[in-house]
């Protein structure tokens, strides 16, 4: 079974192209909402982070204090870089164990903002980059996070590795830019990608 990561900056449209490979039948692992979850159920984790950040990191209900957490790490890079390094270990087992789940199918998808940054395409075999051009980028964002401003997209992009160096890193790009149609562009790789395994 291939391990296949799709990747992209915020405001790609990464999430839209694995949704089209979850309709092919591709089972896709959701690093973000997945690594939500292990913060709120392993155990181990849970306890690392309250060492780490304090009891305010979960709430007496026992809920993740996730407006705590960001606010402890959005501007300081060192405790960012501290979470990630407690949470991403965690998420890569939970996805080894969720890959063997799907053993029968040719493949299976991470998808994963941080994949380069977390150093998680090493457990992949191979990693789709989903490209999209800046300006093109603030648009879709700025119309879908009503909340958030110009300024704090551009603050949270420059803290992301550049697409440019994805692009260089990745096996595969789908340009997702309003002049090439993707559908065609995710055909194409779940042909490649099953063939490859079958």
């Amino acid at each position: 079974m291939l391990k296949i990561g799709i990747t992209g900056g915020i405001g790609t449209g990464k999430t839209i192209v694995s949704c089209m490979f979850a309709v092919l039948g591709v089972p896709v692992y959701d690093a973000d909402s997945r690594a939500k979850w292990v913060m709120h159920h392993n155990l181990e984790l849970r306890q690392e982070l309250l060492d780490a950040f304090g009891s305010e990191t979960f709430s007496e209900a026992g809920e993740l204090n996730r407006t705590y957490l960001a606010g402890m790490v959005f501007n300081n890079p060192q405790r960012l870089e501290q979470l990630n390094s407690l949470v991403h270990p965690h998420v890569g087992k939970d996805f080894e164990t969720w890959s063997a789940s799907h053993a029968a199918k040719p493949y299976v998808i991470k998808e994963a903002a941080l994949m380069f940054e977390s150093e998680s395409w090493r457990q992949m075999d191979e990693v789709v980059a989903v490209y999209a051009p800046l300006e093109l980028r603030l648009k879709r964002l700025l119309k879908r996070d009503a909340h958030r401003t110009e300024a704090d997209i551009k603050a949270i992009i420059a803290r992301q590795l550049s697409e440019e160096e994805k692009m260089r890193r990745a096996q595969h790009v789908i340009y997702n830019n309003d002049r090439q149609l993707i559908i065609p562009q995710v055909l194409a790789l779940h042909e490649q990608f099953s063939k490859a395994n079958a």
